[in-house]
């Protein structure tokens, strides 16, 4: 089993141990409920309180994980725990706990606990490299689409790419980024990015394979979010 595989497996066992409590997926570990799986480094997962942070962390440390320092270079701020495991020399996988919100560093944005759960629901997750699922709560694509375009990053702009032609409701995306930041500047980046060059292949270096023809309309579906 090779690496890839053998990190996904160690977050599908991780997901397991702490199905019972009350959590929300978010992150690219929800794209896959969605879109094309893609593989993920890191599991996101957003509780209420620390009461229900507490339990899960009791739970990751049960199965090897431990809470590490938390360093300036991540993207959230604000209420978080991070957990790691170590499963071969030098190779790691990891759970981030955020805890009441999500809070953007690059942007100050932030998404209330409440928020994430009023808009996230019991989907199937599917695993990239291993032939497993799980039924998890995990964000809605409409709210998972909000998060990725506020927060911009290059990661984040491909899974949209993927996800915006089955979005449901693109009006009230705008309206939820726009009580945030001012669209018209968010989107010019997006636009400028899924429009360049060589957005294709880095696109297709995480997801495969797009025919031209679906890559044409996924950029449509984004483009016709101006």
């Amino acid at each position: 089993m090779g690496q890839l595989q053998l990190r996904e497996k160690e977050i599908f066992e991780a997901l397991k141990k702490i199905k019972a409590c009350q959590f929300a997926v978010i992150g690219g570990y929800a794209v896959n409920a969605y879109a094309l799986p893609r593989f993920s480094v890191d599991c996101d997962i957003v509780v209420g309180d620390y009461t229900v942070s507490r339990k899960i962390s009791l739970e990751l440390e049960k199965s090897g994980y431990s809470e590490v320092k938390l360093d300036k270079s991540l993207s959230y701020e604000g209420k978080f725990a991070r957990y790691e495991k170590q499963i071969d020399k030098d190779f790691k996988v990891s759970v981030d706990i955020l805890i009441g919100e999500v809070f953007d560093r690059q942007t100050g944005c932030s998404f209330s606990s409440k928020w994430v759960f009023d808009n996230s629901g019991i989907r199937q997750l599917r695993g990239k490299t291993i032939a497993e699922s799980l039924k998890l709560r995990i964000i809605r694509i409409d709210a998972l689409i909000v998060m990725k375009l506020i927060c911009a990053r290059l990661p984040d702009i491909r899974d949209v790419f993927m996800l915006m032609p089955t979005a449901n409701d693109k009006e009230w995306i705008k309206e939820e980024i726009s009580k945030r930041l001012d669209f018209g500047k968010a989107f010019h980046k997006i636009e400028a990015k899924i429009t360049s060059a060589q957005f294709k292949n880095d696109l297709q270096g995480v997801f495969g394979y797009v025919d031209p023809v679906a890559f044409e309309r996924y950029k449509k579906a984004v483009l016709s979010l101006k």
